[in-house]
Protein backbone atom coordinates (compact mmCIF):
# COMPACT_ATOMS: atom_id res chain seq x y z
CA UNK A 1 0.00 0.00 0.00
CA UNK A 2 3.12 2.28 0.69
CA UNK A 3 4.66 2.29 -3.12
CA UNK A 4 0.90 2.40 -4.23
CA UNK A 5 0.48 5.67 -2.34
CA UNK A 6 4.32 6.76 -3.44
CA UNK A 7 3.46 6.20 -7.11
CA UNK A 8 0.35 8.29 -7.07
CA UNK A 9 2.65 10.79 -5.24
CA UNK A 10 5.36 10.65 -7.64
CA UNK A 11 2.65 11.33 -10.65
CA UNK A 12 1.35 14.63 -9.30
CA UNK A 13 5.69 15.46 -9.10
CA UNK A 14 5.81 14.37 -12.64
CA UNK A 15 2.81 17.20 -13.79
CA UNK A 16 4.55 19.74 -12.06
CA UNK A 17 7.92 18.51 -14.08
CA UNK A 18 6.27 18.68 -17.02
CA UNK A 19 4.88 21.75 -16.62
CA UNK A 20 8.49 23.71 -15.51
CA UNK A 21 9.61 21.70 -18.81
CA UNK A 22 7.20 22.93 -20.95
CA UNK A 23 7.71 27.04 -19.45
CA UNK A 24 11.47 26.43 -20.50
CA UNK A 25 13.65 27.74 -23.65
CA UNK A 26 16.51 25.34 -23.16
CA UNK A 27 17.12 22.32 -25.83
CA UNK A 28 17.15 18.78 -24.80
CA UNK A 29 18.97 16.18 -25.80
CA UNK A 30 17.42 14.17 -28.41
CA UNK A 31 18.40 10.21 -27.39
CA UNK A 32 15.29 9.68 -26.52
CA UNK A 33 13.85 10.27 -30.16
CA UNK A 34 16.46 8.24 -31.44
CA UNK A 35 16.28 5.47 -28.91
CA UNK A 36 12.28 5.28 -29.78
CA UNK A 37 12.70 5.50 -33.56
CA UNK A 38 15.65 2.59 -33.59
CA UNK A 39 13.06 0.82 -32.00
CA UNK A 40 10.35 1.19 -34.01
CA UNK A 41 12.39 0.35 -37.19
CA UNK A 42 13.65 -3.22 -35.42
CA UNK A 43 10.16 -3.99 -35.36
CA UNK A 44 8.83 -2.43 -38.72
CA UNK A 45 6.80 -0.37 -37.21
CA UNK A 46 8.04 3.22 -37.19
CA UNK A 47 6.65 6.18 -35.13
CA UNK A 48 5.78 9.43 -37.00
CA UNK A 49 8.14 12.32 -36.87
CA UNK A 50 5.68 14.55 -34.69
CA UNK A 51 5.74 11.61 -32.29
CA UNK A 52 9.22 11.06 -32.23
CA UNK A 53 9.76 14.49 -31.25
CA UNK A 54 7.02 14.28 -28.89
CA UNK A 55 8.93 11.69 -27.00
CA UNK A 56 12.25 13.44 -27.07
CA UNK A 57 10.51 16.38 -25.57
CA UNK A 58 8.62 14.70 -23.02
CA UNK A 59 11.82 12.95 -21.62
CA UNK A 60 13.53 16.42 -21.45
CA UNK A 61 11.02 18.34 -19.97
CA UNK A 62 10.37 15.66 -17.28
CA UNK A 63 13.99 15.06 -16.43
CA UNK A 64 14.77 18.35 -15.17
CA UNK A 65 12.70 17.57 -12.26
CA UNK A 66 12.56 13.56 -12.06
CA UNK A 67 14.78 13.37 -8.89
CA UNK A 68 11.38 14.37 -7.65
CA UNK A 69 9.99 10.78 -8.46
CA UNK A 70 12.54 9.41 -6.68
CA UNK A 71 11.60 10.70 -3.46
CA UNK A 72 10.68 7.87 -1.02
CA UNK A 73 10.73 5.01 -3.27
CA UNK A 74 13.38 2.01 -2.93
CA UNK A 75 15.28 3.85 -5.85
CA UNK A 76 15.97 7.14 -4.14
CA UNK A 77 20.10 7.05 -4.05
CA UNK A 78 20.65 4.41 -7.01
CA UNK A 79 23.58 4.96 -9.21
CA UNK A 80 24.54 2.28 -11.87
CA UNK A 81 27.91 0.86 -10.70
CA UNK A 82 29.27 0.74 -14.19
CA UNK A 83 27.70 2.16 -17.64
CA UNK A 84 25.28 -1.27 -18.26
CA UNK A 85 23.86 -2.03 -21.06
CA UNK A 86 20.40 -3.56 -20.81
CA UNK A 87 17.92 -5.36 -22.98
CA UNK A 88 14.27 -3.83 -23.22
CA UNK A 89 11.30 -6.20 -24.79
CA UNK A 90 8.17 -4.41 -25.28
CA UNK A 91 4.58 -6.26 -26.48
CA UNK A 92 4.64 -3.68 -29.20
CA UNK A 93 5.14 -0.31 -30.89
CA UNK A 94 1.39 -0.75 -32.70
CA UNK A 95 0.63 2.02 -29.70
CA UNK A 96 1.45 5.03 -28.12
CA UNK A 97 1.05 3.38 -24.82
CA UNK A 98 4.62 2.09 -25.39
CA UNK A 99 6.43 5.06 -27.07
CA UNK A 100 4.99 6.15 -23.52
CA UNK A 101 7.05 3.86 -21.36
CA UNK A 102 10.25 4.06 -23.52
CA UNK A 103 10.05 8.16 -23.02
CA UNK A 104 10.72 7.02 -18.90
CA UNK A 105 13.26 4.69 -19.83
CA UNK A 106 14.97 7.27 -21.86
CA UNK A 107 14.24 9.55 -18.88
CA UNK A 108 16.33 7.13 -16.25
CA UNK A 109 18.78 5.88 -18.49
CA UNK A 110 20.16 9.82 -18.73
CA UNK A 111 19.71 9.95 -14.72
CA UNK A 112 22.08 6.47 -14.43
CA UNK A 113 24.32 6.63 -17.71
CA UNK A 114 23.38 3.21 -18.89
CA UNK A 115 22.43 2.50 -22.46
CA UNK A 116 19.84 0.02 -23.40
CA UNK A 117 18.29 -1.71 -26.66
CA UNK A 118 14.60 -1.89 -27.34
CA UNK A 119 12.45 -4.28 -29.56
CA UNK A 120 9.63 -5.53 -29.92
CA UNK A 121 6.89 -7.55 -32.08
CA UNK A 122 4.87 -6.14 -34.53
CA UNK A 123 1.88 -7.17 -33.20
CA UNK A 124 0.85 -7.99 -29.56
CA UNK A 125 -0.91 -11.43 -31.00
CA UNK A 126 3.25 -12.04 -32.66
CA UNK A 127 3.81 -14.48 -29.63
CA UNK A 128 6.83 -15.94 -31.05
CA UNK A 129 8.61 -13.67 -32.25
CA UNK A 130 8.60 -11.79 -29.22
CA UNK A 131 10.22 -15.43 -27.30
CA UNK A 132 12.73 -14.96 -30.16
CA UNK A 133 13.48 -11.90 -29.37
CA UNK A 134 13.73 -12.53 -25.64
CA UNK A 135 15.76 -15.66 -26.61
CA UNK A 136 18.28 -13.23 -28.72
CA UNK A 137 18.46 -10.84 -25.92
CA UNK A 138 19.81 -13.63 -23.31
CA UNK A 139 22.64 -14.34 -25.62
CA UNK A 140 23.65 -11.49 -26.47
CA UNK A 141 24.10 -11.45 -22.21
CA UNK A 142 23.14 -8.09 -21.13
CA UNK A 143 23.13 -7.11 -17.58
CA UNK A 144 19.57 -7.01 -16.86
CA UNK A 145 16.22 -7.33 -19.31
CA UNK A 146 13.25 -5.82 -19.00
CA UNK A 147 10.35 -7.82 -20.22
CA UNK A 148 6.75 -6.95 -21.26
CA UNK A 149 5.29 -10.49 -22.60
CA UNK A 150 2.66 -10.70 -24.78
CA UNK A 151 1.74 -14.27 -23.25
CA UNK A 152 3.00 -15.07 -19.54
CA UNK A 153 3.34 -18.98 -20.36
CA UNK A 154 5.40 -19.11 -23.50
CA UNK A 155 8.54 -16.71 -21.74
CA UNK A 156 8.56 -19.35 -18.50
CA UNK A 157 11.18 -21.40 -20.58
CA UNK A 158 13.20 -18.46 -21.82
CA UNK A 159 13.27 -17.09 -17.91
CA UNK A 160 14.84 -20.53 -16.72
CA UNK A 161 17.81 -19.58 -19.49
CA UNK A 162 18.15 -15.76 -18.02
CA UNK A 163 18.40 -17.49 -14.48
CA UNK A 164 20.33 -19.89 -15.62
CA UNK A 165 23.20 -17.25 -17.34
CA UNK A 166 22.55 -15.07 -14.07
CA UNK A 167 20.91 -12.45 -16.12
CA UNK A 168 18.30 -10.23 -14.00
CA UNK A 169 14.81 -9.96 -14.97
CA UNK A 170 12.99 -7.36 -14.33
CA UNK A 171 8.54 -7.18 -15.97
CA UNK A 172 6.76 -4.46 -16.50
CA UNK A 173 3.53 -3.45 -17.52
CA UNK A 174 2.55 -7.23 -16.23
CA UNK A 175 3.78 -9.87 -14.44
CA UNK A 176 4.26 -13.50 -14.54
CA UNK A 177 2.92 -15.49 -12.52
CA UNK A 178 4.38 -19.25 -12.81
CA UNK A 179 7.93 -17.89 -13.59
CA UNK A 180 10.51 -20.34 -12.16
CA UNK A 181 11.68 -19.04 -9.04
CA UNK A 182 14.49 -16.30 -8.85
CA UNK A 183 14.03 -15.76 -12.65
CA UNK A 184 12.32 -12.45 -12.30
CA UNK A 185 13.45 -10.00 -9.72
CA UNK A 186 10.41 -7.76 -9.43
CA UNK A 187 7.80 -7.05 -11.27
CA UNK A 188 6.68 -2.74 -12.03
CA UNK A 189 3.07 -3.03 -12.85
CA UNK A 190 -0.27 -1.44 -12.52
CA UNK A 191 -2.33 -3.02 -9.93
CA UNK A 192 -5.07 -4.54 -12.28
CA UNK A 193 -7.53 -5.79 -10.78
CA UNK A 194 -8.05 -3.23 -8.84
CA UNK A 195 -8.37 -1.07 -11.64
CA UNK A 196 -10.69 -2.79 -13.34
CA UNK A 197 -12.93 -2.90 -10.33
CA UNK A 198 -12.06 1.44 -10.65
CA UNK A 199 -13.81 0.87 -14.39
CA UNK A 200 -16.82 -1.57 -13.35
CA UNK A 201 -17.83 0.58 -10.09
CA UNK A 202 -17.97 3.66 -12.66
CA UNK A 203 -20.11 1.63 -14.77
CA UNK A 204 -22.29 0.64 -12.41
CA UNK A 205 -22.54 3.84 -10.77
CA UNK A 206 -23.55 5.20 -14.21
CA UNK A 207 -26.10 2.50 -14.97
CA UNK A 208 -27.39 1.55 -11.71
CA UNK A 209 -30.45 2.91 -11.90
CA UNK A 210 -31.44 1.32 -15.29
CA UNK A 211 -30.83 -1.89 -14.27
CA UNK A 212 -32.88 -1.30 -11.51
CA UNK A 213 -35.79 -0.11 -13.33
CA UNK A 214 -35.16 -2.40 -16.57
CA UNK A 215 -38.25 -4.32 -17.38
CA UNK A 216 -36.07 -7.34 -19.26
CA UNK A 217 -32.43 -8.75 -19.47
CA UNK A 218 -29.61 -6.14 -19.79
CA UNK A 219 -26.52 -7.01 -21.55
CA UNK A 220 -22.86 -5.22 -20.48
CA UNK A 221 -20.06 -5.73 -22.96
CA UNK A 222 -16.37 -6.24 -22.43
CA UNK A 223 -13.72 -6.64 -25.01
CA UNK A 224 -10.12 -8.14 -23.85
CA UNK A 225 -7.68 -8.06 -26.16
CA UNK A 226 -6.45 -11.26 -25.02
CA UNK A 227 -6.55 -14.08 -22.62
CA UNK A 228 -3.04 -14.73 -22.47
CA UNK A 229 -1.50 -11.71 -20.66
CA UNK A 230 -1.80 -11.57 -16.85
CA UNK A 231 -1.97 -7.56 -16.75
CA UNK A 232 -5.51 -7.95 -19.40
CA UNK A 233 -6.75 -11.46 -17.28
CA UNK A 234 -6.45 -9.52 -14.08
CA UNK A 235 -8.08 -6.49 -15.62
CA UNK A 236 -10.49 -7.89 -17.27
CA UNK A 237 -11.20 -10.39 -13.95
CA UNK A 238 -11.13 -7.34 -12.12
CA UNK A 239 -14.27 -5.51 -13.94
CA UNK A 240 -15.99 -8.61 -14.41
CA UNK A 241 -16.20 -9.94 -10.38
CA UNK A 242 -16.47 -6.27 -9.14
CA UNK A 243 -19.70 -5.35 -11.39
CA UNK A 244 -21.12 -9.50 -10.44
CA UNK A 245 -20.71 -7.93 -6.85
CA UNK A 246 -22.15 -4.80 -7.21
CA UNK A 247 -25.00 -6.10 -9.44
CA UNK A 248 -25.76 -9.39 -7.53
CA UNK A 249 -25.90 -7.05 -3.77
CA UNK A 250 -28.79 -4.71 -5.23
CA UNK A 251 -30.37 -8.68 -5.53
CA UNK A 252 -30.39 -9.32 -9.48
CA UNK A 253 -28.80 -12.10 -11.06
CA UNK A 254 -25.94 -12.17 -13.39
CA UNK A 255 -24.72 -14.19 -16.01
CA UNK A 256 -21.13 -14.29 -17.95
CA UNK A 257 -20.65 -15.84 -21.43
CA UNK A 258 -18.48 -15.45 -24.34
CA UNK A 259 -15.07 -16.28 -24.29
CA UNK A 260 -14.15 -19.89 -22.13
CA UNK A 261 -11.48 -18.44 -19.94
CA UNK A 262 -13.74 -15.63 -18.50
CA UNK A 263 -16.74 -17.14 -17.85
CA UNK A 264 -14.78 -20.09 -16.02
CA UNK A 265 -12.46 -17.68 -14.04
CA UNK A 266 -15.55 -15.14 -12.94
CA UNK A 267 -16.30 -15.76 -9.58
CA UNK A 268 -19.86 -15.25 -8.18
CA UNK A 269 -21.93 -15.22 -11.23
CA UNK A 270 -25.73 -16.72 -9.83
CA UNK A 271 -27.54 -16.83 -13.22
CA UNK A 272 -27.73 -18.62 -16.64
CA UNK A 273 -27.18 -16.70 -19.60
CA UNK A 274 -31.14 -17.39 -20.51
CA UNK A 275 -32.26 -15.83 -17.87
CA UNK A 276 -30.29 -13.55 -15.94
CA UNK A 277 -31.19 -10.04 -14.86
CA UNK A 278 -27.54 -8.88 -16.39
CA UNK A 279 -25.85 -10.73 -18.96
CA UNK A 280 -21.69 -9.71 -18.75
CA UNK A 281 -20.52 -10.85 -22.58
CA UNK A 282 -16.95 -11.09 -22.84
CA UNK A 283 -15.06 -11.14 -26.43
CA UNK A 284 -11.80 -11.88 -27.03
CA UNK A 285 -9.73 -11.16 -30.79
CA UNK A 286 -8.37 -13.72 -32.96
CA UNK A 287 -5.55 -11.06 -32.85
CA UNK A 288 -4.72 -8.53 -31.12
CA UNK A 289 -5.34 -5.15 -33.81
CA UNK A 290 -7.92 -2.77 -33.38
CA UNK A 291 -9.58 -3.86 -36.46
CA UNK A 292 -11.07 -7.08 -34.91
CA UNK A 293 -11.74 -5.65 -31.51
CA UNK A 294 -14.09 -3.39 -33.61
CA UNK A 295 -15.47 -6.38 -35.34
CA UNK A 296 -16.07 -8.18 -31.56
CA UNK A 297 -17.74 -5.07 -30.43
CA UNK A 298 -19.44 -4.43 -33.18
CA UNK A 299 -21.06 -8.16 -32.06
CA UNK A 300 -21.89 -7.11 -28.48
CA UNK A 301 -22.83 -3.35 -29.29
CA UNK A 302 -25.47 -4.60 -32.08
CA UNK A 303 -27.60 -6.19 -29.66
CA UNK A 304 -30.57 -4.60 -28.41
CA UNK A 305 -30.26 -5.27 -24.83
CA UNK A 306 -26.68 -3.97 -24.42
CA UNK A 307 -26.40 -0.72 -22.24
CA UNK A 308 -22.33 -0.78 -21.53
CA UNK A 309 -19.59 -1.77 -22.65
CA UNK A 310 -16.37 -1.95 -21.76
CA UNK A 311 -12.36 -1.65 -23.42
CA UNK A 312 -9.67 -2.92 -21.23
CA UNK A 313 -6.76 -1.20 -23.01
CA UNK A 314 -5.89 1.01 -25.58
CA UNK A 315 -6.37 -1.32 -28.85
CA UNK A 316 -9.66 -2.82 -27.55
CA UNK A 317 -11.19 0.70 -26.54
CA UNK A 318 -10.29 2.20 -29.75
CA UNK A 319 -11.94 -0.84 -31.28
CA UNK A 320 -15.01 -0.28 -29.58
CA UNK A 321 -15.04 3.76 -30.71
CA UNK A 322 -14.38 2.34 -34.20
CA UNK A 323 -17.40 -0.13 -34.00
CA UNK A 324 -19.38 2.93 -32.89
CA UNK A 325 -18.70 4.86 -35.78
CA UNK A 326 -20.45 2.82 -37.55
CA UNK A 327 -23.48 2.32 -34.87
CA UNK A 328 -23.38 5.49 -33.31
CA UNK A 329 -24.99 4.29 -30.43
CA UNK A 330 -22.85 5.49 -27.22
CA UNK A 331 -23.31 8.25 -25.14
CA UNK A 332 -21.50 9.69 -21.72
CA UNK A 333 -25.45 10.16 -20.94
CA UNK A 334 -27.17 7.00 -19.89
CA UNK A 335 -30.68 8.30 -20.83
CA UNK A 336 -28.98 8.80 -24.51
CA UNK A 337 -27.43 5.72 -25.28
CA UNK A 338 -25.15 3.12 -24.53
CA UNK A 339 -22.32 3.98 -22.06
CA UNK A 340 -18.72 3.41 -23.51
CA UNK A 341 -15.73 2.94 -20.58
CA UNK A 342 -11.92 2.41 -21.60
CA UNK A 343 -8.83 2.11 -20.49
CA UNK A 344 -5.48 3.65 -20.72
CA UNK A 345 -4.84 7.21 -23.00
CA UNK A 346 -3.94 8.24 -26.17
CA UNK A 347 -5.66 10.83 -28.56
CA UNK A 348 -8.82 8.69 -29.64
CA UNK A 349 -9.95 7.87 -26.42
CA UNK A 350 -9.33 11.34 -24.87
CA UNK A 351 -11.21 12.77 -28.11
CA UNK A 352 -14.39 10.56 -27.55
CA UNK A 353 -14.23 11.36 -23.68
CA UNK A 354 -13.89 15.19 -24.56
CA UNK A 355 -17.22 14.97 -26.79
CA UNK A 356 -19.23 13.03 -24.86
CA UNK A 357 -19.33 9.83 -26.98
CA UNK A 358 -17.17 7.64 -24.30
CA UNK A 359 -18.17 8.09 -20.31
CA UNK A 360 -14.62 7.93 -19.42
CA UNK A 361 -11.52 5.75 -18.70
CA UNK A 362 -9.00 4.36 -16.44
CA UNK A 363 -5.30 5.15 -17.28
CA UNK A 364 -2.59 3.84 -15.74
CA UNK A 365 1.36 5.37 -16.12
CA UNK A 366 3.49 3.71 -18.94
CA UNK A 367 5.99 6.82 -18.61
CA UNK A 368 6.89 6.05 -14.81
CA UNK A 369 6.57 2.10 -15.40
CA UNK A 370 9.54 2.74 -18.07
CA UNK A 371 11.27 5.00 -15.66
CA UNK A 372 11.41 2.82 -12.78
CA UNK A 373 11.84 -0.61 -14.80
CA UNK A 374 15.20 1.00 -15.44
CA UNK A 375 15.80 2.07 -12.08
CA UNK A 376 14.80 -1.51 -11.00
CA UNK A 377 17.43 -3.61 -13.63
CA UNK A 378 20.05 -1.15 -12.30
CA UNK A 379 19.51 -1.96 -9.04
CA UNK A 380 19.43 -5.89 -9.94
CA UNK A 381 22.65 -5.66 -11.83
CA UNK A 382 24.30 -3.94 -8.63
CA UNK A 383 23.89 -7.09 -7.17
CA UNK A 384 20.58 -4.99 -5.12
CA UNK A 385 18.06 -6.62 -3.49
CA UNK A 386 14.89 -5.51 -5.55
CA UNK A 387 10.63 -5.40 -4.15
CA UNK A 388 8.31 -5.17 -6.81
CA UNK A 389 6.24 -1.82 -7.57
CA UNK A 390 2.78 -2.04 -7.64
CA UNK A 391 0.89 1.01 -9.23
CA UNK A 392 -2.05 2.90 -9.63
CA UNK A 393 -4.73 3.12 -12.15
CA UNK A 394 -6.33 6.30 -12.47
CA UNK A 395 -10.42 7.25 -13.59
CA UNK A 396 -10.79 10.16 -15.82
CA UNK A 397 -13.59 12.05 -17.52
CA UNK A 398 -14.01 15.50 -18.41
CA UNK A 399 -14.71 16.78 -15.15
CA UNK A 400 -10.61 16.13 -14.32
CA UNK A 401 -8.63 15.28 -17.57
CA UNK A 402 -6.60 18.42 -16.46
CA UNK A 403 -6.01 17.68 -12.86
CA UNK A 404 -2.12 17.52 -11.60
CA UNK A 405 -2.77 13.87 -10.83
CA UNK A 406 -3.84 12.27 -13.87
CA UNK A 407 -2.79 15.23 -16.72
CA UNK A 408 0.42 13.51 -16.59
CA UNK A 409 -0.89 9.88 -17.54
CA UNK A 410 -2.59 10.89 -20.37
CA UNK A 411 -0.16 10.20 -23.36
CA UNK A 412 -1.67 10.83 -26.58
Amino acid sequence: MKKKVLATLVSAALVSSLLVGCGSTSTGDTTAAATTAAAAAATSAAATDTAAAATSAAATEATAASNDLLTGTEFEGVTAKEAYNFSVIVKSFQSTYWQAAITGMDMAKEELGITYDAQGPNSESDIADQVNMLNSAISAKPAGIALAACDTKSVLDSLQSAKDASIPVVCFDTGVADAPDGSVVATVATDNTAAGSVAADKMYEILKDKIASADGQVRIGEVNQDATALNIQQRGLGFINELIKLVTADGKTVAVAGNEYYVNAAEGANGDEASADVVIEVAVPAQTTVDLCNTEASKIMSKEDTIGIFGSNQTSAEGVLAANNNLGVLNADPSKGMIGIGFDAGSVIKAAITDGTMAGAVTQSPLLMGYYSIYAMTMAANGDKVEDFPMNGYWYDTTNMTDSQIAPNLYD
